[in-house]
């Protein structure tokens, strides 16, 4: 193993990922970057070396296919990791009987299935080695919600992303443990993610290296949930005395201004 500790960075090639590595770069970790497109990952691995003097790693892997998470698994391993952020992932926008059944499997295999098997292993990668790491999951205001018509699936893959981290971060607060386990839960980000889901946020989205710079403040702070924006914990904490079904529509309604309905 390096003796210089790895952040390793799932989604890195665009968005918050991307901003993620620009952070741990400049505090002086060597970068695990991970994401599908190669060419972006190797061009962003050459900048980060150059600039910081750093050894920047790149794993290629598509997170829908369980051979992706076990490849990254595979090559993670052998790394001496400190931070991980699980940060993968993407959506989708329309009414459920009309969206992408393909896209939506491909979705919960990247949002849930690989998040889940990417957490676990580097729980029990940290405790073998002994090492008090941090994970940071990313998951969505949405998670925070009841639910999410017209990004039904969406909603419900970062709700499993959500439960799931808080769950799992007090199992290690009753071991005593001091591996860190906590979940981003930010509103609209400008980044790829809206052409990704076929959608326009209704409301103004914040800055995927605003976003990344709260999520990395939350984690040493040990937050399990991290919301970014102020004026959406006022949002999200009278969203829950609401009844669901209530909740529900009010959701609906925002979701339909990204359709244009």
């Amino acid at each position: 193993m390096s003796t210089r500790p790895y952040a390793v960075i799932t989604g890195a090639s665009s968005g918050i990922g991307l901003e993620y590595a620009k952070i741990f770069a400049r505090l002086g970790y060597n970068l695990c970057l991970i994401a599908r497109r190669e060419d972006r990952l190797r061009e962003l691995a050459d900048k980060m070396e150059g600039y910081y003097g750093i050894d920047c790693k790149v794993i290629s892997a598509d997170l829908s296919t369980s051979k992706g998470v076990e490849e990254v698994c595979k090559k993670v391993r052998h790394l001496k990791v400190e931070f991980f952020l699980n940060n993968a992932g993407f959506g989708d926008c329309g009414a459920f009987s009309e969206t992408s059944n393909s896209k939506e499997q491909s979705m919960i295999n990247t949002n849930v299935k690989a998040v889940q098997a990417l957490m676990k292993f580097m729980i029990k990668y940290y405790k073998h080695h002994k090492i008090d790491g941090y994970i940071l999951n990313t998951a969505s205001s949405a998670g925070l919600l009841a639910a999410g018509p017209y990004m039904a699936t969406y909603y419900a893959t970062k709700a499993y992303v959500t439960s799931l981290t808080v769950a799992v971060a007090e199992e290690l607060r009753q071991e005593g443990s001091g591996i860190y386990v906590g979940c981003l839960c930010p509103g609209p980000v400008n980044t790829e993610f809206n052409d990704v889901a076929n959608v326009e946020f209704a409301l103004k989205g914040i800055s995927a290296r605003d976003c990344a710079r709260a999520a990395v403040r939350g984690m040493f702070l040990r937050k399990t949930i991290i919301v970014p924006e102020k004026y959406l914990r006022f949002v999200l904490a009278g969203a829950k005395v609401l009844p669901r079904t209530f909740a529900s529509r009010l959701t609906a309604h925002q979701q339909k201004k990204k359709l244009g309905k």
